[in-house]
């Protein structure tokens, strides 16, 4: 996967998660619930970052030796 496409991809992961905490002020009696989905989201987010960066430095540690 490209990097264009990871980052894409982070943008989705982050605006679900925000529909989500939206969605939560608005139901306080499904906050918890909706609020640990958009926690997942963020992580899933996070992930996608951390993988795409550790896979750029793995490509680029051999062309600096």
């Amino acid at each position: 996967m490209n990097g264009h496409a990871i980052l894409e991809n982070v943008r989705r992961y982050r605006g679900i998660a925000s529909l989500y905490r939206q969605t939560a002020a608005f139901r306080p009696g499904q906050s918890w619930s909706l609020l640990e989905q958009a926690k997942d989201w963020e992580e899933r987010a996070l992930s996608e970052l951390e993988a795409y960066f550790a896979a750029r430095a793995d490509y680029a540690a051999p062309l600096a030796a």
